[in-house]
């Protein structure tokens, strides 16, 4: 008798591929990509929004030059070229989302002497990383630093270790423009694993502290289009679904059922068979609700579901059939 041993780890990874998706939801699309390979959008008042389809950045020409907000490689140089489209000013401010490289790797086309500003955190890992392509910070803070610019004035604020420790709010209160990267995906459920975030409750926890800036335009680095305060309410929606269904679900896995297949010599085949039903039951829940609502939600729905109950195992203490001690 055959085993799920005797089909190779890629023939299962391409039939997962091959499954058709449902369809993207009206809200999920954006604006067409021109042959130029990207587009740009005047969100606010001298403040650009720039994508190339799945990934964005963000500028703003004030009086004295341009201050750029993270530089993703699917972008590069045309940055460089969307800012000369709009201005001839310099680039006088650089600011770090947070380190990851997908949205910040290609930071050192600016010029080497504009400041370049950085959580503490971010400067930190930079410093440990020392990556040419994502040069150090030169002005660091902790909690908040604001850059004003003729007209424009620019609020960064670290919430707290959310996606990544140091990811911070980007706020431009006089154009009413949030930033706020890999943590709210306008239109999308989040990437994979909860875009593979170090502190789930501190997501979950974001979406609230957001909602308390005055903006009107949201930037939040993926996917297709910006967002508004209507998008994040809408994903802090999906979380909650997502945490009271998965909280649920992990209380609910019939340990007989799912162990009665299982070597139970094998502590990691034990693990992943209960994890694996909680986030599945969680997830044969959620997608209905959500798939008609948000783009990718049959996709990453089963990652994000895994992701959830680990958190509300590890940092809710939500422990299922396993919080008693015998």
């Amino acid at each position: 008798m055959s085993t799920i041993t005797d089909i190779s780890y890629a023939e299962r990874a391409r039939l997962l591929r091959s499954a058709p998706t449902a369809p993207v939801p009206e809200n999920a699309r954006g604006p067409q990509i021109p042959e130029a390979g990207y587009v740009i959008d005047e969100i606010a008042d001298g403040v650009f929004w720039l994508s190339e389809g799945s990934y964005q950045s963000m500028f703003t020409v004030t009086d004295e030059g341009v201050i750029a907000m993270d530089a993703p490689p699917t972008l590069g140089n045309n940055i460089l070229r969307a800012i000369s489209r709009v201005t001839t000013k310099p680039v006088t401010h650089v600011i770090y989302s947070h380190h990851h490289s997908d949205h910040v790797g290609a930071m050192s086309i600016y010029p080497a002497e504009a400041p370049r500003y950085a959580q503490r955190f971010v400067a930190e890992r930079l410093r440990l990383l020392d990556d040419p392509q994502r040069p150090l910070a030169t002005v660091v803070f902790d909690d908040s630093v604001t850059i004003d610019a003729g007209d424009h004035s620019v609020q960064m604020d670290y919430p707290g270790p959310n996606h990544a420790e140091g990811n911070s709010f980007i706020h431009l209160p006089n154009q009413r423009v949030l930033m706020f990267v890999d943590v709210i995906f306008p239109g999308w459920v989040p990437f994979s694993n909860l875009s593979l975030s170090a502190f789930v409750p501190g997501v979950i926890r974001s979406h609230e502290q957001a909602l308390n800036y005055d903006f009107d335009s949201f930037v939040g680095g993926h996917v297709t289009r910006p967002g508004t305060p209507e998008d994040v309410r809408v994903q802090q929606e999906y979380l909650a679904d997502l945490r009271a269904t998965a909280e649920a679900a992990l209380s609910s896995v019939d340990l007989a059922t799912t162990m009665s297949v299982i070597d139970t010599s094998n502590v990691w085949a034990v693990f992943r068979a209960y994890l694996d039903s909680a986030a599945a039951a969680t997830t044969d829940a959620i997608v209905p609700r959500w798939k008609d609502r948000l783009g990718g939600a049959d996709v990453f729905t089963l990652p994000n579901a895994w992701a959830m109950v680990e958190s509300l195992r590890l940092d809710l203490n939500s422990l299922g059939p396993f919080a008693t001690v015998p």
